[in-house]
């Protein structure tokens, strides 16, 4: 990262820091060996994980949200971005979505409340039809599976790897609400910079009746990145893939 010194005062050149995301270092060459077993114990042994207050609260309210758009809208989707981050995902899936209410997501109330470069009421990014929420994703999930929400799109993006082999419980299709977050969606879309963690997950998926492909994505310009990793990390050389989930129909 370079710095220039102005009258005193340090400034980063923006570029030059948008470029500076480290490659992913694992002691994992492959799929870890023991992630059907993880899966499958987690498949068997429903989580009995008491919920948070503030969660159960603030899906109370997303709730009563999402059932006045159906009742308004009833052709409307919703779209669930899970791990949110500052909500500029959320944003750009509510403006290429006019149709659908956009739910984003994350545990953090300071990334919930940041404001992101770019998103003013001029650049064409705004839109009305999107709410961010903070809650904990590991209860979030299993309201929304017991509400049953009719999702149409789950979108989870960057960058959870947790690339070291012990902590395989600790990526999404590891964890005690994989069961619950992967019958969430018509199509489930991951994004990450780790290849192995999605290809963990596209074999973590078949247990659920999920298939489908990792791709990987092209080098776009900063600005029209879907979030602020994905602009870091394509600034930084790396490459970005994604996952596309799709339902199998079952006979």
């Amino acid at each position: 990262m370079t710095a220039n010194t102005t009258a005193g005062l340090n400034t980063v050149d923006t570029q030059t820091s948008l470029g500076d995301s480290k490659a992913i270092i694992s002691n994992q060459e492959g799929i870890h060996e023991k992630l059907d077993e993880v899966v499958k114990r987690h498949l068997t042994h429903a989580s009995q994980k008491p919920y948070q207050a503030h969660t159960k609260e603030a899906f109370t309210q997303m709730d009563a949200l999402v059932n006045a758009f159906l009742v308004a809208n009833p052709e409307g989707e919703i779209i669930l971005d899970a791990c949110c981050g500052v909500g500029q995902s959320t944003r750009i899936l509510a403006k290429q979505n006019p149709q659908a209410l956009v739910i984003g997501v994350d545990k953090s109330d300071h990334r919930i409340n940041r404001n992101v470069e770019g998103f003013d009421v001029d650049d064409g990014f705004s839109a009305d039809n999107y709410h961010l929420v903070r809650a904990d994703l590991n209860d979030f999930y299993r309201l929304v599976k017991a509400a049953d929400w009719p999702v149409s799109k789950h979108y989870i993006l960057y960058p959870n790897p947790w690339p070291k082999s012990k902590h395989l419980q600790r990526r999404w299709h590891g964890s005690a609400v994989f069961p619950q977050m992967t019958s969430i969606g018509q199509q489930l879309i991951l994004r990450s910079n780790w290849r192995i963690y999605l290809a963990e997950f596209q074999q973590a998926a078949k247990w659920v009746d999920l298939r489908g492909q990792i791709d990987s994505l092209p080098v776009v310009d900063s600005s029209l990145a879907l979030t602020p990793f994905e602009a870091k990390y394509q600034a930084s050389d790396q490459v970005c893939w994604q996952l596309i989930l799709g339902r199998v129909e079952l006979c």
